[in-house]
C-alpha cells in the first residue's frame, strides 16, 4: 500500500506518522495480522508506506501506548491479545486494600500467576436487551442480546457481580459451558472464537446500596455501599460491542486509576 493511495482518506493536517499509526490499525482491523502475530519490520513498512524508518518507529510506539501493539525485546512487534499478561486485565481497576499476593478460590477455571481473579458464571442467555443497552450497542429492529452474568472472586470471597450485554449476532454460539470452559480470560475468547477485540472503554462510576437480591451474591447485607461500573467497550471503527455493568464490593478493595 502506497501512503498517496490513502492521503484522500485522511485528515491533511494530521502527523505523518499519525498517518501511518492510521494505516496500520486499518490493517489490524481488516484482520491482516492476527493477535499474537508479528507485524512486519520498522524497516519493512518503511518500505510498503515509502516514509522513514523514524516515522514507522513513532507509529508503532503510538499504537504501543494504546495498546494495540506489543514490543518484545529482541523479538520484534507483535499484535497485542488480550491472552498476554500485560493486557488480559487492563480495563478491570479493582485492586486488594492489602498488598502482600493473595490466592484465589479456584471455581470455572483456575487462576493463573497472572490472573487474581477466580469467576463463577451465573447465567448466559439470548435475548432482547432493555432499551439502554439497545441504545448503547446500536441494536435496532428488536436485535437481541447475548446477557451474562458472572462473579469475580477474590481471596475466596465475591467481590463483582458483573452483567455483561453482546450483541447476539457477533456471538453466535457463545453458551455458559463455552465460557465456563474457556481457561484464559473472557476477552481472550472474544478475540479468539468470535474475532472482536475489545480495544478501549469507556466508564461511569456511581455509588449505589445493595438490593437483598445483590447482597445474597455477594455475600454482603442489603443497603450495603457498592460501587456500580458502567462500561461500554469499543473494537476497531468506534463500534459499541459490549455493555457492562459491575457492582464492586469495596469493603477491602478500591478503584485504581491512573490519571495524567
Amino acid at each position: 500500500m502506497d501512503l498517496a493511495d490513502t492521503l484522500a482518506d485522511t485528515p491533511q493536517f494530521s502527523p505523518l506518522y499519525r498517518q501511518i499509526a492510521d494505516m496500520l490499525t486499518r490493517s489490524l482491523q481488516a484482520g491482516e495480522w492476527q493477535p499474537g502475530q508479528p507485524i512486519p519490520s520498522e524497516q519493512e513498512l518503511a518500505v510498503r508506506y515509502k516514509v522513514s524508518q523514524g516515522t514507522v518507529r513513532k507509529a508503532i510506539d503510538a499504537l504501543a501506548s494504546s495498546n494495540l501493539l506489543v514490543r518484545r525485546q529482541g523479538k520484534g512487534t507483535y499484535v497485542a491479545s488480550h491472552t498476554e499478561a500485560t493486557t488480559q486485565f487492563r480495563f478491570l481497576r479493582l485492586t486488594p486494600d492489602s498488598p502482600e499476593p493473595l490466592s484465589a478460590r479456584k471455581l470455572a477455571a483456575p487462576a493463573t500467576p497472572h490472573e487474581p481473579l477466580a469467576r463463577r458464571f451465573l447465567d448466559c442467555r439470548r435475548q432482547r436487551p432493555p432499551a439502554e443497552v439497545a441504545v448503547a450497542l446500536g441494536l435496532r429492529g428488536g436485535a437481541l442480546a447475548v446477557q451474562v452474568r458472572r462473579l469475580l472472586y477474590f481471596r475466596e470471597r465475591p467481590v463483582v457481580l458483573d452483567d455483561l450485554w453482546l450483541p447476539a449476532a457477533l456471538f453466535k454460539g457463545l453458551t455458559w459451558e463455552r465460557l465456563a470452559a474457556y481457561r484464559g480470560p473472557m476477552y481472550g475468547l472474544f478475540e479468539a472464537e468470535f474475532g472482536v477485540r475489545m480495544i478501549r472503554a469507556e466508564e461511569q462510576i456511581r455509588a449505589v446500596a445493595a438490593d437483598a437480591a445483590v447482597a445474597t451474591l455477594l455475600e454482603s447485607v442489603s443497603g450495603a455501599p457498592l460501587l456500580e461500573v458502567s462500561r461500554i467497550a469499543y473494537t476497531f471503527g468506534d463500534r459499541a460491542v459490549e455493555f457492562r455493568r459491575g457492582l464492586y464490593d469495596t469493603r477491602h478493595h478500591h478503584y485504581r486509576n491512573t490519571l495524567g
